[in-house]
């Protein structure tokens, strides 16, 4: 009868563990990691580091999933710093506030250095950052602009690939204007700035933002530059075979000689 009662108790942990391993490995498995802009000057790839900043990048793809970005703007560029978007939307001019969730806690992983996406926040506020996004320029890592090291370091989340960082010059070093407020550095196209609106021909426009490759592990060839003022402890890089499925099949695994240490006793 305890024999009986055993072998029942031990085939249902024996299940509800590999339940709980199928919904890890899924939940692994729905982690995007490339991800493209699609712009009105070109389309270009991102490549995101979903194991290492995963709430940053899971906040950025909730955004992207629901379709907020579609139709967003680059809403500032400053030469030689950064191209910013991600916080708002052209429906006619002025632009309207994009959806804006709530705040992500920072991950300040990597280096703010060129090519990489982090993203914007308030001053003074380490875990404010919603939905806006920018590009570096340059090397913002120490030199000048200390990204890696002000307001508790910018969360780096992603890297341009190929040759993506050409339309991301090519939108820096447009003609700025200053509409006031948050549009005081906005680059414009064929912009006469005699007293019209800009519209969609002169805005830089970000169409949508699409899923390339759901793949969580398509950044591990990467090397992205460490923030070595924020991180002075060893990365921690999980993957979908470790971590939680790696336990649980440890588990399935002894629990299974158990059964048959039993079943031949």
């Amino acid at each position: 009868m305890i024999f009986s009662d055993f072998k029942n108790n031990a085939r249902k942990v024996i299940l509800a563990a590999s339940f709980a391993l199928v919904s890890a490995l899924s939940i692994s498995s729905a982690s995007a990691t490339i991800v493209q802009f699609q712009t009105n000057l070109g389309d270009f790839d991102v490549n995101l580091y979903d194991q290492d900043t995963p709430e940053t990048v899971a906040n950025f793809l909730a955004y992207v999933n629901a379709g907020d970005y579609s139709n967003s703007v680059a809403h500032r560029a400053v030469a030689n710093f950064v191209v910013q978007g991600g916080g708002f939307v052209y429906n006619n001019w002025p632009l309207d506030n994009a959806n804006s969730n709530a705040a992500v806690t920072n991950e300040p992983v990597f280096s703010n250095v060129r090519g990489t996406i982090a993203m914007a926040k308030l001053g003074g506020q380490p875990n404010s950052a919603t939905n806006q996004w920018f590009f570096n320029l340059i090397d913002n890592s120490t030199s000048g602009a200390e990204l890696d090291v002000q307001n508790s370091g910018f969360t780096v989340f992603g890297e341009v690939m190929d040759n993506g960082m050409t339309i991301v010059d090519q939108i820096s070093v447009l003609p700025k204007f200053n509409f006031g407020g948050a549009f005081n550095e906005i680059p414009l196209q064929n912009f006469a700035n005699n007293g019209t609106d800009p519209d969609d021909t002169n805005l830089v426009i970000i169409n949508s933002i699409i899923i390339l490759d759901a793949a969580p592990d398509t950044a591990s060839t990467l090397s992205p530059a460490l923030n070595n003022s924020q991180n002075p402890v060893p990365l921690p890089t999980p993957t979908p075979s470790s971590g939680g499925g790696g336990t649980l099949g440890f588990l399935l695994l002894g629990l299974m000689l158990l059964l048959g240490a039993k079943r031949k006793g």
